[in-house]
């Protein structure tokens, strides 16, 4: 069994909305839950909503941030070197 304190305003808007639904406190706080936890759920984080994509446009170098360096000396000796 679990036990929370709510504020005294929530407990008073939970107080109201129970008498209008005619339906018991413990109900409704448990039927949130149920909501919330749901939403929570199914939420996905950004890693899960990038993976599809990941790689799917890559150069499919997958040295590229290692030999960068040669990579750029090489295409500015390219630059500079007569034809």
């Amino acid at each position: 069994m679990t036990t929370a304190r709510l504020p005294d305003e929530l407990e008073k808007r939970l107080e109201v909305a129970s008498r209008a639904q005619h339906t018991a406190k413990s109900y409704m706080v448990k039927e949130a839950l149920v909501r919330y936890l749901d939403l929570v759920e199914d939420e996905k984080t950004s890693y899960q909503l990038g993976l599809p994509y990941f790689g799917k446009y890559g150069s499919g170098g997958g040295d590229l941030s290692v030999t960068y360096k040669k990579r750029l000396r090489e295409k500015i000796g390219d630059k500079y070197r007569t034809h």
